[in-house]
């Protein structure tokens, strides 16, 4: 098991920086953890009890949330009643602590419990405020339901199947958590320079929609005027396909340049068949357009070399090519071989309140070296020091807060 290490300047560039996170579920906490990963002294701030995402699955077998403690590695945590007026007063105070590394605040928080913008350079005239929203203009809205509306569901499964296919991975809110870092970032650089504050909305619909767009397949559609056809693990506008092997394991292989796809013939001895089938379709396989237009015929006459070899000879012989390629593995398998692999940024860490958890540092590799995995805070764990750090509050004063149950330490 790996302890979490100290950090090291080096691998901290932010170090110094303090951001106050009053964020739930993934996009708000992830881009205030990828601060974290760089050094940053990030304050996340739930009420007492935990927010909406404080119990959320997966979970042990206890019903801890392993999702929050993943999502919060490296942070401090304080628990405030920041629906109370009192409470909502001192995270403004938090939100515009003086100082050139203060004054910046990452939110996602709806209704009359939201710092506004005005209230916050009110306070603090140079303050660095992201505000995550659902859908841009404030209508609710979720990584799941902007990407159904965006249309990605209705690209997404099998050729024949009927109906949306929803994914499992919430792309979009991890996307909108790094374009809110890169607008701390963004805004902190303009502050140093001109002394001024800013103030920036990210919708999860915008996100989406700038995502495809700049794939063009808004593009596409605009000047199709229909959607694309699905074709299950085909890959669009190349060639890449799955292949399963004589043992039952499956294995991904893509060429999107000539030199991929002169080596997967290569590897599969193919290079004659080819070669020759091309006058016949009337197609030159060394580009990519053509690959392509005759996928299902490249995947046909392929398939019969996977389909006669097991996974370890396939592997060997697609290596000794220079395949672009990759195992499918389950997320079981996946997890055993990063915790083998020194090189992974995958480590066990020892997780308040849930024990021994596998965790991912930050994929940023400084000198080559990845910043070491933190472990999550307790809930309210940092309440306290932070009332009496940043605000000064003595100790009777911090007694009476909890007296009244407007903040709260660990369980």
């Amino acid at each position: 098991m790996t302890a979490p290490g100290p950090p090291t300047s080096a691998a901290d560039p932010l170090a110094g920086l303090r951001v106050v996170e009053c964020a739930s579920f993934v996009a708000g906490p992830s881009g205030g953890m990828a601060l974290a990963r760089l050094g940053a002294d990030v304050l996340r701030v739930d009420p007492p009890g935990g927010g909406g995402d404080f119990h959320r699955w997966p979970v042990d077998d206890r019903g801890t949330s392993l999702y929050w403690a993943s999502l919060n590695k490296g942070k401090r945590s304080l628990a405030l009643d920041f629906r109370a007026p009192e409470g909502r007063e001192l995270l403004l105070a938090l939100a515009t602590d003086p100082g050139p590394d203060a004054g910046i605040y990452l939110d996602n928080v709806a209704g009359r419990a939201r710092l506004t913008s005005d209230e916050l350079s009110t306070r603090r005239a140079d303050t660095i405020h992201v505000h995550v929203e659902g859908v841009a203009g404030g209508k609710p809205g979720v990584d799941y339901t902007v990407n159904a509306a965006v249309g990605v569901p209705d690209l997404t499964g099998p050729a024949d199947h009927h109906g949306p296919v929803n994914h499992a991975l919430p792309a979009w809110d991890f996307l909108c958590g790094q374009y809110a870092v890169t607008a701390i970032l963004a805004a902190l650089h303009r502050r140093t320079r001109t002394g001024a504050g800013s103030s920036s909305t990210i919708a999860l619909s915008d996100v989406a929609l700038a995502a495809v767009g700049d794939l063009g397949w808004l593009a596409e559609a605009h000047r199709t005027g229909r959607s694309r056809e699905r074709i299950g693990n085909h890959t669009y506008g190349s060639f890449g396909v799955d292949f399963p092997t004589a043992d039952g394991r499956r294995v991904i292989v893509v060429a999107l340049t000539g030199g991929q796809w002169t080596a997967l013939c290569r590897a599969t001895g193919t290079t004659e068949v080819f070669a020759a089938l091309e006058p016949a379709l009337g197609a030159d396989l060394s580009d990519e357009s053509d690959r392509y237009r005759f996928r299902e015929t490249i995947e046909a006459i392929l398939r019969p070399w996977f389909a006669a070899r097991p996974y370890d000879e396939v592997a060997d012989l697609l290596d000794e090519s220079r395949v672009l390629w990759g195992p499918y593995r389950d997320m079981a398998e996946a997890t055993r071989l990063a915790l083998a692999d020194a090189t992974s940024v995958v480590r066990e860490i020892d997780q308040p309140g849930i024990g021994p958890m596998a965790a991912a540092a930050g994929p940023i590799r400084t000198a080559g070296e990845a910043r070491p995995p933190q472990s999550a805070p307790a809930l309210g764990a940092d309440t306290d020091a932070v009332l009496s750090e940043r605000l000064g509050l003595s100790p009777a004063e911090i007694g009476r807060l909890h007296d009244a149950g407007l903040v709260a330490g660990p369980a």
